[in-house]
C-alpha cells in the first residue's frame, strides 16, 4: 500500500470567503476575515492522515516508467517494402519470409507494408530487436487468428503513414490456450504512432493488446472489440492521438496485479472517446489522467458493476477534461482518489466518486451531476478547487471500514463515532442531496472553504449529520434542509453559527441580517426547506440575527438550538429543530451511513 503521512497543522486564519455575487455556490456573504469569531482564532486544526502520493506526478514517479519508442529513434529511409496481395506478399529486401498468406518478419529493421492480405503478419525477431512496421494503406483480415502478432522482439512500433487508411480484423473466436488473442497482439513493448488512421475490429477478444507496455503517441485509431479495446498488461500510456473505442469489456485496461509499479493506465494528451460494457478505464494499480480530453461511457447493465474509472490503488487526476457516465461508480478506487487539477464531470448510477481509503480534492473542478451517493470514502478532504455534488442519497458520505456498530436510538449525534473523517479546508463546495448533505460516521471538520448544502426535503435525513461531532473554525457554511433530522455544528465550535426553523420553497431568497440590519449572507433556495444553518466570521458568539424567507422572519441567537433542540453537535431527532411535536416524514434511520 502507498506511504502515508501526517499533514502539517493548518492555521485557522484562512482567506477565502465568497465574494459578493459569487455564482459557484449561490451564496453571497460580506466581509473577508475568516478568522474565528469565537474561541482562539490562532489555534490550529486537527491533523489529518492522508496518502502522501495522491498527486498525479507523485503517483507516476512511484510507477515503473513505460517503454515508448520516439519517432526520432528510427528512420524510414531504408525501409524494406512489403506489398500485400490477397493471399500472398512480396518483399524488396531481407528479413521477410512469405509462406502462403503468412508474412513473417524475422529481423530488426523498418518495414513498410501496403496492400491487402487475407492472412497474418507475424513478427518473430530476436529478443533484442527493434522492429518498425509502417502501415501505408493496409487491410489485413485473418479469420484464423490475429491480423498482426508479435511473438518475439524487444520493441515494436506500428507507424501510420501520413494520409493512409489502415484496417485490421481477426478471428471470431479464440481457443482458451491461444497465446495471441487480439486483432493486434504483441508479446513485447508496442508503440503506435503516425498521422494516418487505423481501424481495428477485435472479433474474437481484444482489439490491441500487449503483454508488456502499450503506448499510443499519435494517429487516428478506432477500435471495436468483443472484449477489451486496448490492453497493456504492464502499462497503457496515451500521450496523443484521437481514439474512438467500443468494447464489450473494458475500454482501456492494464492488468498486471503482481508488480506494484506496473498495471497502470496514464493519459497525458490526446482525445479519447470510449463506450464499454464494463469499465471505461480499468487499472490493476493506478489510473492517472494529466491531460487530454477523455469521454467514458461505461454502459453495462446495472448489475454488471460498470465503472467509469476503476483502480486497485490510486485514481489520480491532475489535468485534462474527463467526462464520465457509468451505470455503477463514476470514479472508483480500492485505495484512494486524488484530484489536483483538470475538469471532471460524472454521472453515475451508484457513487459519483468512491474510495476505500482517502478521497482528496485539492484543486481543479469536480462536478458530480448525477449519483446515488456523491463522494464516499473513509476520509474525505476538500482542500481547494470547485466541487459540485448532486445525489439522490448522501452528498458527502464519510463511511468505511474504520469501525461499525452504533448505539440505539437518537439522531446522528446518538450514533457511535467509528473514525471516518470529512475535512474541508478550502475551495468551494455545493451539495444538492436527496439524503444527508454532509454525513460522516465519524467527525466533520471545517477550517475553511465556502460551503452550501441544499439538503433533503424528507424528514429522515439532514443537511448535516455526524456521529463524532461537527467542528467549524473557519470558512463559510450554509446548510439548508428538512427539520426532522437537522443538526448544527458543535456547541463549542471555534466559529459561531446560527440555526433557524423557517420554511421556504425553491426560488425563495434566504437573507440573514445582523442586529444592525446589515445583510451578512443571502442565497436563492434550490429546493423546499424547513431549516437554515449558517456559520461564518461575520457571526459573533451570542449575537442576535434575523433570518428572512419570502417576507417571513425569525430572530435567532448564535449558538442556540431551537424548538427543543440539543444545541451544538446535533439538534436531535424528529421534532427537535422543527415545530414542537412535528414528527412528519419517513422514520429516521438514526443517522447510520451506508
Amino acid at each position: 500500500m502507498r506511504r502515508r503521512l501526517i499533514l502539517p497543522t493548518i492555521p485557522l486564519a484562512l482567506a477565502g470567503l465568497l465574494l459578493t455575487g459569487c455564482a459557484v455556490t449561490g451564496l453571497t456573504t460580506t466581509g473577508s476575515d475568516t478568522s474565528s469569531s469565537s474561541g482562539d482564532a490562532t489555534s490550529t486544526a486537527a491533523q489529518v492522515t492522508v496518502d502522501s502520493d495522491l498527486d498525479a506526478t507523485a503517483v507516476l514517479a512511484a510507477d515503473d516508467e513505460a517503454t515508448v519508442v520516439a519517432d526520432d529513434d528510427w528512420t524510414a529511409d531504408d525501409a524494406v517494402e512489403i506489398t500485400l496481395s490477397g493471399s500472398t506478399a512480396e518483399a524488396s529486401g531481407d528479413g521477410v519470409e512469405v509462406s502462403g498468406s503468412t508474412v513473417t518478419i524475422g529481423a530488426a529493421g523498418v518495414y513498410r507494408l501496403s496492400g491487402d492480405l487475407d492472412g497474418a503478419v507475424v513478427v518473430a525477431a530476436p529478443d533484442d530487436a527493434q522492429v518498425v512496421l509502417i502501415l501505408d494503406g493496409v487491410d489485413i483480415a485473418n479469420t484464423a487468428g490475429a491480423a498482426i502478432s508479435v511473438t518475439t522482439a524487444d520493441d515494436v512500433v506500428i507507424s501510420l503513414a501520413d494520409g493512409s487508411q489502415n484496417t485490421m480484423s481477426d478471428a471470431s473466436s479464440y481457443d482458451d490456450a491461444a497465446a495471441a488473442n487480439a486483432a493486434i497482439y504483441a508479446d513485447a513493448d508496442l508503440t503506435l504512432t503516425g498521422s494516418g488512421s487505423l481501424d481495428v475490429t477485435g472479433n474474437g477478444n481484444d482489439g490491441i493488446a500487449s503483454t508488456d507496455d502499450l503506448a499510443i503517441t499519435s494517429g487516428t485509431i478506432t477500435v471495436d472489440a468483443a472484449d477489451d479495446a486496448l490492453r497493456g498488461k504492464d502499462a497503457l500510456v496515451i500521450s496523443g492521438g484521437t481514439l474512438d473505442l467500443t468494447a464489450g469489456g473494458d475500454a482501456l485496461k492494464s492488468d498486471d496485479d503482481e508488480d506494484a509499479t506496473r498495471g497502470y493506465v496514464w493519459i497525458s494528451d490526446g482525445t479519447v472517446s470510449a463506450t464499454s460494457g464494463d469499465d471505461g478505464i480499468s487499472a490493476a494499480t493506478d489510473a492517472v489522467v494529466t491531460g487530454g480530453t477523455v469521454t467514458l461511457r461505461a454502459q453495462g447493465p446495472a448489475d454488471a458493476g460498470s465503472k467509469g474509472i476503476s483502480a486497485g490503488v490510486v485514481v489520480a487526476i491532475g489535468g485534462g477534461t474527463v467526462d464520465v457516465t457509468a451505470t455503477d461508480d463514476g470514479l472508483h478506487s480500492d485505495g484512494s482518489i486524488g484530484i489536483t487539477g483538470g475538469t471532471v464531470t460524472v454521472a453515475a448510477g451508484e457513487d459519483g466518486a468512491h474510495a476505500a481509503n482517502t478521497l482528496d480534492v485539492a484543486a481543479g473542478s469536480l462536478t458530480i451531476a448525477e449519483s446515488t451517493e456523491g463522494l464516499e470514502a473513509t476520509d474525505i478532504l476538500i482542500r481547494g478547487g470547485e466541487t459540485v455534488v448532486t445525489s439522490s442519497d448522501d452528498g458527502l458520505n464519510g463511511s468505511g471500514d474504520a469501525g461499525s456498530g452504533s448505539t440505539a436510538g437518537g439522531g446522528g449525534g446518538g450514533m457511535s463515532d467509528t473514525g471516518e473523517t470529512i475535512t474541508i479546508s478550502g475551495g468551494t463546495l455545493t451539495v444538492d442531496a436527496g439524503g444527508d448533505g454532509i454525513d460522516s460516521n465519524g467527525s466533520v471538520t471545517v477550517t475553511g472553504g465556502d460551503i452550501v448544502v441544499w439538503g433533503p426535503t424528507m424528514q429522515g435525513n439532514g443537511a448535516l449529520d455526524s456521529n463524532g461531532g461537527f467542528s467549524v473554525s473557519g470558512g463559510t457554511l450554509l446548510a439548508v434542509g428538512s427539520a426532522g433530522m437537522a443538526e448544527t455544528p458543535d456547541a463549542d465550535a471555534a466559529q459561531a453559527w446560527i440555526a433557524a426553523t423557517i420554511s421556504g420553497s425553491a426560488g425563495d431568497e434566504i437573507e440573514i441580517t445582523d442586529a444592525d440590519g446589515t445583510v451578512i449572507a443571502s442565497a436563492t433556495a434550490a429546493k423546499q426547506f424547513e431549516t437554515v444553518v449558517f456559520s461564518s466570521s461575520e457571526v459573533a458568539a451570542a449575537g442576535t440575527y434575523t433570518v428572512t424567507v419570502a417576507g417571513e422572519s425569525v430572530e435567532v441567537t448564535a449558538g442556540e438550538a431551537i424548538a427543543g433542540g440539543m444545541g451544538g453537535g446535533g439538534m436531535g431527532g424528529p421534532g427537535e429543530m422543527g415545530q414542537p411535536g412535528d414528527r412528519s416524514g419517513a422514520p429516521s434511520d438514526g443517522g447510520e451511513n451506508s
